[in-house]
């Protein structure tokens, strides 16, 4: 009969040994935890992504029977308009909603929420679940009726591209030159904006004296507005010819900036049409 082999107890292995095996131990459970997480990371991009394109179907759908039901999100004034017919369905699902945001050849076609502060759709999809994509959201301080003459959209900067993903395409001015246009409609009016001003800024202390485009909704003359443009003019990575005057319509799209000294990266583009 043949004998059994003698197995050697971990406690009594040398300590080199057994630190050897603990430490692979560690790394193979650090292994499949991290392959776990990138599953679950994948899955949950993959699923936002479906759900957001479900969304987009839903756009046009026609409710105009049930128009008198729908209560008008963040209404200052009770002339404000009708809702557009494209967006009354998702309205209805869920009265965050301001609008919806599209740029050509990225993967940013997406609603565009708010709410009471900035932090809710940090983590959250418009089905108002746990997503760590988020939304895309404007600024509490913003209004859409009356609407204030910058609109300040945040949106997370995801490695899969998802959300404000690939806002970073406009860092390469050729991308700029040929995709000029980002398409934004509050739940009033649609707008075609053309891209001004590309760069990268910084989130700075309360106290510090800077221009900080992420307090600057609505001018109070000319003068500040002038002055609003021409920082942003200086910061910008390149020249695009366009230019706002005090009066008219922008947009302002922001996201955190992993590749640079920059905490956040900036597009601001002004309503055309």
């Amino acid at each position: 009969m043949a004998r059994k082999k003698n197995r050697i107890r971990f406690r009594d292995l040398p300590r080199s040994i057994k630190i050897r095996k603990i430490i692979t131990w560690i790394f193979a459970a650090v292994g499949v935890g991290c392959l776990g997480y990138f599953a679950f990371y994948v899955k949950q991009a993959d699923n936002t992504q479906e759900n957001y394109e479900h969304l987009s179907d839903l756009k046009g759908t026609d409710f105009r029977q049930n128009k008198k039901e729908v209560v008008v999100h963040l209404t200052k004034e009770e002339d404000a308009p009708d809702i557009l017919d494209d967006y009354i369905t998702l309205y209805n699902n869920n009265k965050s909603l301001v609008g919806w945001v599209k740029i050509d050849d990225t993967l940013i076609d997406y609603p565009v929420m708010q709410s009471p502060n900035n932090e809710y759709y940090l983590n959250h999809n418009f089905n108002q679940e746990k997503d760590n994509n988020g939304s895309i959201f404007i600024d509490s301080a913003c209004s859409i009726w009356p609407r204030s003459q910058n609109i300040i959209m945040y949106g997370h900067n995801m490695k899969s591209g998802k959300m404000f993903g690939e806002l970073k395409k406009y860092k390469q001015e050729d991308f700029a030159a040929e995709h000029p246009y980002i398409y934004f409609d509050t739940l009033y009016n649609k707008g075609k904006y053309q891209v001004m001003y590309v760069f990268g800024d910084n989130v700075y202390d309360e106290v510090e004296v800077a221009f900080k485009y992420y307090q600057f909704i609505n001018a109070n003359s000319k003068e500040e507005w002038d002055s609003a443009m021409n920082d942003m003019a200086s910061k910008s990575l390149y020249d695009t010819g366009v230019t706002a005057a005090y009066g008219e319509d922008i947009i302002t799209l922001s996201t955190c900036d992993y590749e640079k000294d920059a905490e956040r990266f900036v597009v601001v583009a002004k309503r055309v049409k």
